[in-house]
């Protein structure tokens, strides 16, 4: 079984201590490619740097909404765009496979509404003029995300609904444009992810993509053998994800991996082991 981790915060300083052993026990559970999510330009420096130094890595690059108040429209669009076209040593310029974490996030307001808009619109520009799909982040704020997204997606490759925890209303607008749904641990939470269940059966099988976000987002119904005392998630916890995920849509969790996968690969444009 090899499945892809669509979003791991690798750059996080909770994996400090220990990102090689993440790495190899990643491998060692089935996990087999992991995207690096970048969402700062100094953080998307580092996510790209891990993925050209770590086989079956690749990254993202692009400004979360919580720190769009520091994106200049003036010069931050030309730095992210450098970025994403970074070689390396040999010449590859596959390591960034899309443009985010980027979008809205009102939950919270790290920045001022306006400019995480502004901030949002300029790397969906970026990202189409490009070539690469982006990776999304929404959170309470869909009536303004929506529109924004619908102005552009007909120009772009690809989008990815990163960590979907929303309703029936939303998961239809997002499948009616053409998004993938990236789906975490949260469904395995009997507090607030029970409502995923029946939404997470409506997606398409071709639609579907697996996550962990770690570190965060450990699943709640990992057994505690595994937790170990941090409490931090990794992507070893993804099969744990994709066999709760694949008995909710009723299918073996090899069939499950098989397509998620494909369907990361698919988006991303990634070659898998």
């Amino acid at each position: 079984m090899n499945l892809v981790d669509i979003a791991v915060n690798l750059t996080s300083p909770a994996f400090d201590q220990d990102r090689t052993e993440v790495l190899a026990r990643a491998r060692a559970a089935g996990v087999t490619a992991l995207v690096i999510t970048g969402s700062t330009l100094e953080d998307s420096t580092k996510a790209i740097g891990l993925a050209q130094d770590n086989d079956g890595c690749a990254a993202t690059a692009g400004v979360h909404p919580h720190n769009a108040k520091g994106w200049h429209a003036e010069s931050s669009p030309e730095l992210l765009r450098k970025l994403a076209l970074r070689e390396t040593p040999t010449g590859d310029r596959g390591k960034v496979v899309a443009i985010g974490e980027c979008g809205l996030d009102y939950n919270r307001n790290f920045s001022p509404q306006d400019a995480q808009r502004k901030c949002f619109e300029d790397q969906l520009v970026l990202a189409a003029q490009l070539g690469k799909p982006v990776f999304l982040h929404e959170r309470d704020a869909f009536d303004d995300f929506l529109p924004i997204l619908k102005r552009h997606m007909a120009d772009l490759p690809g989008a990815v609904v990163h960590c979907f925890t929303g309703g029936q209303r939303e998961l239809e607008a997002y499948l009616a444009l053409g998004c993938h749904i990236g789906i975490t641990g949260w469904v395995c939470d009997e507090r607030r992810g029970t409502h995923l269940i029946p939404l997470v059966r409506q997606i398409p099988a071709n639609r579907l993509l697996l996550e962990t976000d770690a570190p965060y987002l450990l699943p709640r119904n990992l057994p505690k053998a595994l937790r170990g005392k941090s409490g931090r998630n990794e992507p070893s916890f993804l099969p744990h994800i994709a066999a709760f995920v694949a008995e909710i849509m009723g299918k073996t969790v090899e069939q499950l991996a098989a397509e998620t996968s494909a369907n990361a690969a698919r988006v991303f444009n990634l070659t898998l082991n």
